[in-house]
């Protein structure tokens, strides 16, 4: 059976991996996310995005290599041309990937093609099975899962100069994005005449991530993504699908008014999961006898547990915007934000694993390349 074929790394430097023992403390987060995953699995998963397989041609870089590269990136909010740079110049980064110590990272443009043979061959494997095979890793190696969901979503604002947007189209030109939308995301109070207090809906051109969280061990367990104009409940019980497919002990759905929806309790209801999605106050200030099953269901203490719980994937997409680069997009198109959302979410449960198993939390220095 012929076998792949990669390029050679790891084995090109003088002192082998004696002066990585010596650099790279035994507790540095790299090592211990070595350690943790097996990483070999990946390789034949993401063959697939290969057209000759590694069997024939020349031999391409071990998608594992470009995944840990794409990931370096992710964690550390680097662009990919200040990525390769990073690694050039970080042992430790270099013990991640693989790399001799003489050896240099896959130039950033690899990465490019990377993520182009991710989205082109997306029927042989979609990159949200690598998120689901995250969550399988985890369960595999006794995180403990609890029954409540949290649902919710951010926005990502587009890699677009809105304000040249409608010259583009007095040109003849199309859009910089074509996939993009206007959205409304929350309200903010501004100031009117004579000093009264208005609330605003607030706006962005992009794209939305769609997400559900573990309450307990706080990790990503499914995403999808869509344009900004899109409406959240939509995607909760595609979701909620993900998560009962991927073996979790789904009790309880907790979301916030913009998924209050019947159709999403009634989804909820028909699963045999207790709905803890924040009631609109229409709901329970009716005249007629139909609030008595709004009343029933806000007088249940797993409400009130799950809406408690809320605050949680709140922090969580702070996290992924503040440290990770979630508010704007890298790319565009909905299927190269898709890319983002996924790695944005593997890179937190990552950290998140290795806090779990390891007790080491994940510091960014805060790189800054030339």
């Amino acid at each position: 059976m012929t076998q792949e074929r990669f390029i050679e790394i790891g084995t090109g430097t003088f002192y082998g991996a004696y002066i990585y023992d010596q650099v790279v403390p035994k507790d540095h987060f790299f090592r211990k996310l070595n350690e943790m995953l097996d990483w070999c699995k990946y390789t034949q998963k993401m063959m697939r995005w290969y057209k000759g397989r590694g069997e024939y041609g020349r031999p391409p870089f071990d998608p594992v290599v470009l995944l840990k590269m794409l990931l370096v990136a992710y964690l550390y909010n680097l662009s990919e041309r200040q990525t390769e740079a990073y690694i050039n110049d970080s042992m430790s980064a270099k013990y991640f990937l693989g790399l001799g110590m003489d050896q240099f990272a896959p130039d950033h443009t690899t990465l490019t093609k990377f993520k182009e043979r991710i989205i082109l061959r997306k029927r042989e494997l979609k990159i949200e099975q690598l998120l689901a095979d995250i969550v399988q890793t985890a369960l595999e190696l006794g995180i403990h899962f609890g029954s409540i969901q949290v649902v919710d979503s951010t926005h990502s604002t587009a890699d677009v100069n809105i304000y040249k947007e409608d010259n583009r189209g007095k040109g003849g030109q199309g859009p910089t994005d074509p996939d993009a939308r206007w959205g409304a995301k929350g309200k903010h109070i501004t100031q009117g005449p004579e000093g009264t207090k208005i609330r605003r809906v607030k706006y962005f051109f992009g794209y939305k991530m769609h997400a559900s969280l573990n309450a307990e061990n706080h990790l990503i367990t499914s995403v999808t993504v869509s344009p900004g104009n899109a409406y959240d409940g939509h995607f909760l019980p595609e979701l909620i699908e993900t998560d009962r497919a991927q073996s979790l002990p789904v009790g309880v759905v907790s979301a916030d008014r913009g998924y209050d929806d019947s159709q999403n309790h009634f989804f909820l209801t028909h699963q045999g999961i207790q709905s803890a999605i924040c009631l609109n106050t229409y709901r329970t200030h009716k005249k007629d006898t139909n609030k008595e099953v709004w009343l029933e269901l806000k007088a249940n203490p797993a409400y009130q547990q799950g809406l408690d719980e809320r605050y949680k994937i709140e922090r969580k997409f702070g996290e992924s915007k503040g440290q990770h680069g979630l508010g704007r997009c890298r790319y565009r198109g909905l299927e190269r934000y898709t890319i983002q959302a996924v790695m944005t979410a593997m890179a937190l449960n990552l950290k998140r694993m290795v806090k779990l198993m390891y007790g080491v939390n994940f510091r960014n220095p805060s790189p800054v390349m030339a």
